[in-house]
């Protein structure tokens, strides 16, 4: 199975972002991926927070039906990044109060919204996130074709029982989407790495790049398999990191070296 995550920019161009990412996604899709990944709020960009307001939509909505049809015609399964949604108030008739989200979206490839997730952990450090969203509260192990998919986000990295808890639901194939600033980008990689042995899974992390807000974002998204080695890495600037990856490889793993069955609770 071949994989694809995709790098973008971090920018407050929601027109230019989506033809970034639509030219990325038809290149790796061209390139013969089967899922393809792409970054955390890459519509608006993640430290653009003034804007979060304005580029929120409801799921589903504008982008998650753009890239549904994308998945669509292109017969892969797309990790849409995350978009910042907003649910309940009186619009959606239940009489709740309104709220935003920081909420990833994964599609089969006939274009089924197969699942969302709603980041539980929200960024406080040098961030607005954890002022202006809600968290979620539930993971989020999706059934594919492809194996069974675990959503994550960013900072959920450093949160290993989160990741437990999907690999206890069977998941084999861990996505980040993710927004991961370059200064710490040596916790990107310890974590990236580590979550993937830990849980003797596949690891498919899409980051933003370049600037934005006045924050340097890291890129270098990458492609792990569950022995903790990068089978990809994007480098710097935009780009894809893609790779070749075998789900036998994940139960062999597991079999042959049984950490996750030697656990004692």
């Amino acid at each position: 199975m071949r994989v694809a995550a995709i790098q973008l920019p971090a920018r407050n161009d929601p027109e230019g972002n989506r033809e970034r990412a639509e030219s990325r996604i038809r290149a790796a899709a061209a390139d013969g991926a089967e899922l393809v990944v792409l970054p955390e709020l890459w519509p608006v960009g993640y430290f653009a927070f003034d804007a979060y307001a304005d580029a929120a939509e409801s799921v589903p909505g504008p982008t998650t039906e753009w890239l549904s049809e994308l998945a669509d015609e292109l017969s892969i399964h797309l990790h849409g990044g995350s978009i910042v949604e907003r649910a309940g108030g009186a619009s959606d008739g239940d009489g709740s109060a309104e709220a935003l989200y920081n909420t990833s979206l994964l599609f089969g490839p006939d274009g089924t919204l197969l699942d969302t997730y709603r980041k539980i952990h929200l960024f406080g450090y040098d961030s607005a996130e954890s002022n202006l969203l809600s968290p979620g509260s539930e993971p989020c192990a999706v059934e594919t074709d492809l194996g069974t998919v675990g959503l994550t986000t960013c900072y959920d990295l450093r949160f290993p029982t989160l990741y437990r808890a999907l690999v206890d639901e069977g998941v084999e194939i861990l996505l980040v989407t993710s927004a991961w600033p370059r200064e710490r980008l040596d916790h990107w990689h310890l974590f990236t790495r580590t979550r993937a042995v830990e849980n003797q899974a596949v690891l498919v992390a899409a980051n933003l790049t370049d600037s934005i807000g006045g924050v340097d974002l890291g890129g270098e998204s990458v492609v792990v398999d569950p022995w903790g080695v990068e089978r990809a890495n994007a480098g710097r600037g935009a780009g894809t990191a893609h790779a070749d990856v075998d789900l036998d490889e994940v139960r062999e793993t597991r079999e042959s070296f049984p950490a996750l069955a030697d656990r004692r609770l």
